[in-house]
């Protein structure tokens, strides 16, 4: 496949133009045009740009790329040159998608993760300069949160805060975004929902979300973060018969 044509695939499916988001998303580093492998990682880090080159793969695929606002100018040297390096030397593309990752009502973050968890009815969720990040809706078995704590530890093989009000309490509805939208319980609070999942808590929001009656879960930024750029990889399987392959990280966070 065109690297021209792979990026038309992924405008039409995740149309990232309509986010207001704080790093670009696409095309990150421009490599061969030619595409016929494909590796797909949550983040663009040495250990996984590393291994996309040691796979042989000509074009990398992430959720969290390489360049962000809050960085600002960087020179390429140091650590940031070795992420960069072997991405230019191997002529190895890397794309990467953010909140449209994170929103996508098919294979966002969200959405995936709210499927595996028997969330029905779902529909966009939270709000970041205008667009919806995540999705809400209802669980097709409510669970005391104490419970639904250890079902959500479970589909994320990961460790789970729970700031609850009462924790023998039912969970019938919840609003989900992933990574590090900690603050966003709030939006959950105004829409009525029961319950708010997202990867990270602060201190202040393990106080605050249970002091105004909201279930708050946080499961890990990388393990609420997995999903999506899973679900991206099999529809480009499906779609453009490409190799692909997935590179997981250890990264407890």
């Amino acid at each position: 496949m065109h690297r021209d044509k792979l990026n038309h695939y992924f405008n039409d499916l995740l149309n990232p133009t309509s986010f207001k988001d704080y790093c670009p998303n696409g095309l990150q580093v421009e490599g061969n045009q030619s595409i016929n492998k494909i590796a797909f990682a949550v983040s663009a880090t040495r250990d996984s740009i590393t291994q996309a080159a040691e796979l042989g793969a000509d074009t990398l695929v992430v959720h969290h790329g390489l360049f962000w606002n809050f960085h600002g100018a960087r020179t390429l040297t140091g650590s940031f040159a070795k992420r960069i390096f072997p991405l230019v030397r191997k002529n190895i593309n890397l794309f990467a998608y953010h909140l449209p990752l994170d929103a996508h009502p098919e294979v966002g973050n969200a959405a995936v993760l709210g499927q595996l968890l028997g969330c029905q009815q779902q529909s966009p969720f939270g709000d970041y300069k205008g667009n919806p990040t995540g999705i809400e809706g209802l669980l097709d078995q409510p669970l005391p949160a104490k419970e639904f704590a250890l079902k959500l530890q479970s589909v994320l093989n990961h460790d789970v805060i729970i700031a609850s009000p009462d924790e023998n309490q039912i969970i019938e509805s919840v609003g989900i975004i992933t990574g590090g939208a900690n603050s966003d319980w709030v939006l959950a609070k105004k829409a009525g929902l029961d319950a708010y999942i997202t990867g990270e808590i602060s201190e202040h929001d393990w106080h605050e979300s249970q002091e105004s009656d909201i279930h708050m879960f946080a499961g890990g930024h990388y393990a609420t973060e997995i999903f999506g750029i899973l679900a991206l990889m099999q529809k480009i399987q499906i779609h453009c018969r490409l190799e692909c392959v997935f590179i997981d990280s250890d990264n407890p966070a």
